[in-house]
């Protein structure tokens, strides 16, 4: 009687042991099961990485646990447009000046062909507006944009989005684009030392000043040079918007204009084609449900809470013959703002 309960007692331990086993086998095969989203981004020193970064728990939260979300920096926006059209990335960092070179196979995307597919319209998260500024000591000699022209400038990073928007702006204007490459870090050095004449500045939602530019304030004394009536005329004939900017709120030292005059753009994070319509349904309907908590994070989706729908219909009237993802066209629809001149992406 014993040894047949001492056999049990050891069948039943054995059991139970086998079981612990058998779960914990299963534990790194559902692990495996869950399915990748990289998402690429500027490098981390960037606004466009920091967002990503914050948006990791909303995606993956809004995916219900079947994706792992993980954020790649990239040197430019532009390296972050090709990783994810080159198959190393589902989500890619662009914005409306962006999509509109990619489609044009213009600058960076002169004779770039994707080894996956192209970008579409996915997401569009919040506006910033680029200017232009110079030291104190000699923000006397400029007094339009156009006395920047043919002058040594650091138009921010290479590949960036709004180095892309002046390099647009400048064709409009007719002007010279002579971009220097600097390290942002050394951007006051540049402006003191005459490296640079000037310096594209950039706001998020008209609020945020750039790190590299908060840094900047600190080391030496700015001014902003606002374009001339004249120009801001030939860029809105050109459909170019020419928004204001209070220099108080941007900066936290006196910049010589009463308001900023910038020209905006609208910053995006877009997908290829073939990302499943759910999955890009899904994130853009938490991305819209979260808006008001996301604002309260970060002042930079301030415009998207106040108008989340009219900030993608904006996003898509930018590109309007770029297709847009199934995902977003049936949020859309439902939030009964699409529009049937436009393509949806096959």
């Amino acid at each position: 009687m014993l040894k047949s309960r001492s056999r049990y007692t050891f069948a039943v331990s054995v059991a139970a042991v086998s079981a612990v086993f058998a779960v914990s086998a299963l534990e790194p095969a559902h692990a495996q099961e869950r399915k990748s989203i990289r998402w690429a981004t500027s490098s981390v020193d960037s606004y466009g990485y920091k967002i990503a970064a914050s948006m990791v728990k909303v995606v993956e939260e809004a995916l219900g646990g079947q994706y792992t979300v993980t954020v790649n920096p990239y040197p430019s926006t532009t390296g972050a447009m090709k990783a994810a059209m080159d198959g190393n990335g589902e989500i890619g960092y662009t914005a409306d000046v962006g999509m509109t070179q990619l489609y044009a196979g213009e600058g960076g995307f002169k004779n770039y062909t994707p080894a996956k597919s192209k970008l579409v319209h996915a997401w569009y998260a919040y506006p910033m507006e680029s200017f232009m500024a110079t030291s104190a000591k000699d923000a006397g000699k400029y007094k339009c944009w156009g006395d920047f022209s043919g002058k040594p400038v650091f138009f921010t990073t290479a590949g960036f989005m709004n180095w892309l928007n002046f390099q647009r702006i400048y064709k409009t204007l007719g002007y010279q684009f002579k971009h220097v490459q600097i390290d942002p870090k050394t951007q006051s050095d540049a402006l003191q030392s005459g490296t640079i004449n000037g310096s594209v500045a950039y706001t998020t939602a008209g609020r945020s000043l750039a790190p590299y530019w908060k840094e900047t304030e600190v080391r030496m004394d700015v001014k902003v040079i606002n374009p001339c009536p004249q120009e801001v005329a030939k860029l809105k004939s050109a459909g170019l918007a020419v928004v204001d900017v209070d220099p108080k709120v941007a900066f936290s030292k006196d910049v010589g204009v009463q308001q900023i005059q910038s020209v905006p753009i609208l910053f995006a994070y877009n997908v290829r084609p073939d990302m499943p319509e759910d999955v890009v349904y899904r994130m853009v309907s938490a991305f819209y449900k979260n808006k008001d908590k996301l604002a309260q994070a970060d002042a930079g989706f301030t415009p998207m809470a106040k108008d989340f729908v009219g900030m993608q219909v904006q996003g898509i009237s930018a590109n309007p013959d770029i297709p847009v993802h199934p995902g977003l066209a049936k949020f859309l629809k439902e939030q009964k703002a699409w529009n049937d001149k436009w393509k949806i992406a096959k």
